[in-house]
C-alpha cells in the first residue's frame, strides 16, 4: 500500500514544480510579457491558490473514497502553496518595492487588497512552520486548532484576488465555488457524524 502512495507523491511532487519551472522558462526566453512584475504577480499568486484549494480537497476525497494513505498528500501541497505564496510575496517585496519598508508599510495600511494578502501569507507562514512532525507531537490539540487557518487563509487569499480587480472574474467565480463546496462538505460531514444528544431523564 505505501509503494502506490510514494510514487504518486513523487509525481505530484514534480508535477507542482512545473509551473516554477515554465517561469523560469518565461523568464529566459524573455516572455514575461510588456509587464514582467505584473506577470511573476498573478503567475505565482494563481498558482498559490490553486494548491491551496488542491489542499483543502484532501480530507475530502479521503472521506468520500475511504482511501486513507490520500492524507500523506496534504502536508506536501500544503507546502507548495506556501512556496508560491512565498514567491508571491517576494515579487512585491524585492521587485515591485525593492525593500522600501517604509512604502510596503503604506501600502499594507492603505490597501486592502494587500492588507489580506499579508493576511494570508502570515497565516500560511504559520502552518508551513508548524505543520512538522515535531510541532505535531509538540503542541497536541492545539495543532488541529491551529490548522484550522487553512479555511481562513483560503477565504482571505480568494478575497484578496477579488479586490485586486485585473483577476478574470470567471477564474474568481471557479475558486469561489470550489471552497464553498469544500468547505460545505466539510459542515455536512461534521453535522451528519456529530454525536446525538441524549436528552436527560427526570427523576
Amino acid at each position: 500500500m505505501k509503494k502506490p502512495v510514494v510514487v504518486l507523491k513523487s509525481l505530484i511532487f514534480i508535477a507542482a514544480l512545473i509551473p516554477a519551472a515554465m517561469l523560469v522558462s518565461y523568464a529566459v526566453r524573455g516572455d514575461l510579457t510588456a509587464n514582467p512584475i505584473e506577470f511573476i504577480t498573478h503567475w505565482t499568486g494563481d498558482w498559490a491558490i490553486r494548491f491551496l484549494v488542491i489542499t483543502l480537497a484532501v480530507t475530502p476525497l479521503r472521506r468520500v473514497t475511504g482511501w486513507n494513505p490520500i492524507i500523506r498528500l496534504r502536508r506536501m501541497l500544503g507546502l507548495f502553496s506556501f512556496f508560491y505564496a512565498t514567491l508571491h510575496f517576494l515579487t512585491w517585496f524585492v521587485l515591485d518595492w525593492f525593500f522600501d519598508f517604509r512604502q510596503m508599510a503604506k501600502d499594507v495600511a492603505m490597501r486592502p487588497f494587500i492588507t489580506l494578502g499579508m493576511a494570508t501569507f502570515l497565516m500560511l507562514l504559520a502552518l508551513a512552520v508548524t505543520s512538522t512532525t515535531a510541532s505535531i507531537r509538540r503542541l497536541g490539540k492545539k495543532w488541529t486548532q491551529l490548522h484550522r487557518l487553512i479555511y481562513v487563509a483560503a477565504i482571505t487569499a480568494l478575497t484578496h484576488f477579488w479586490l485586486v480587480g485585473k483577476v478574470q472574474v470567471t477564474e474568481v467565480t471557479y475558486w469561489a465555488l470550489a471552497l464553498a463546496a469544500l468547505l460545505g462538505f466539510r459542515v455536512w460531514w461534521t453535522l451528519r457524524h456529530r454525536p446525538p444528544v441524549r436528552a436527560s431523564t427526570a427523576n
